[in-house]
């Protein structure tokens, strides 16, 4: 897929991934559109890249994406729909039967995924109407093994990997020429996670990642880490299960 010229909407993008996928989309003659619920990132991110256009928005919103939508239709619209923002409200002490985990949850649930569909439901025709579209969904490396103390974190990706793969069968079974590429990262090193010491990587070396896999047109683009535990998850399950979930079970017990 060539992204030049493209015009990108990217959720999330006032700092941390979203920001980082902006700054190199526009380094490769993107026009780039960012959302995010913070106004101050977003001046801040405009300040940073002048040409960026920043539109404040919650992504779990329902009336945010539909006057994020008149928005950009005014603005002339977009060729790829970035759906970067997520949510983790992790539970205190592996704590799942609560109801302090179901009010998280259902906040996850809400972002990670029914949010998504709505934005891509919003904007599908528009896409459809391009002659070269995309949808970027990020799942996660724990749509494919799951984290004990981010339980419906890790059910909202699942979800989302499940949906991806079917409406990219969909669109083409319908004949839409709409790319729907599959983003999985590991831990990624952004301020949501800084106080945790397990491995990361860069948001750039997984931007890096993505866009290498979206000018293959490789519609799956596992990074770093997460292709070793899919190698894993499918040869050894347990030992990809131990290796997500050793750290993360001495890190929720001490909570």
């Amino acid at each position: 897929m060539n992204l030049k010229g493209k015009t990108i909407l990217i959720t999330g993008g006032g700092s941390g991934i979203g920001l980082e996928a902006a700054k190199q989309f526009l380094e490769l003659g993107a026009k780039v559109i960012i959302t995010g619920r913070s106004k101050s990132k977003l001046d801040a991110a405009r300040i940073a890249y002048p040409t960026l256009i920043a539109i404040q928005s919650d992504a779990g919103n329902e009336e945010d994406a539909y006057a994020l939508f008149d928005k950009v239709k005014e603005l002339g619209g977009i060729d790829i729909l970035y759906n970067n923002a997520g949510v983790g409200v992790p539970p205190k002490n592996l704590g799942i039967a609560n109801d302090d985990h179901l009010k998280g949850a259902k906040y996850e649930i809400d972002v990670n995924y029914l949010g998504i569909i709505r934005l891509n439901n919003i904007f599908m025709e528009m896409l459809k109407s391009r002659e070269e579209s995309a949808i970027i969904n990020t799942t996660s490396i724990l749509s494919i093994v799951p984290s004990l103390i981010e339980p419906t974190y890790s059910a909202s990706k699942t979800a989302l990997a499940f949906y991806t793969k079917s409406l990219r069968e969909h669109l083409r079974i319908i004949g839409a020429n709409v790319k729907v590429f599959e983003l999985l990262p590991p831990l990624v090193d952004t301020d949501m996670v800084a106080d945790r010491d397990d491995k990361k990587i860069s948001p750039e070396k997984l931007i890096k990642g993505l866009i290498n896999g979206m000018e293959k047109d490789h519609y799956t683009i596992r990074i770093g880490d997460t292709r070793l535990i899919y190698i894993f998850n499918r040869l050894f399950p347990k030992l990809a299960f131990g290796l997500i979930n050793r750290k993360k079970i001495n890190a929720g017990l001490k909570r």
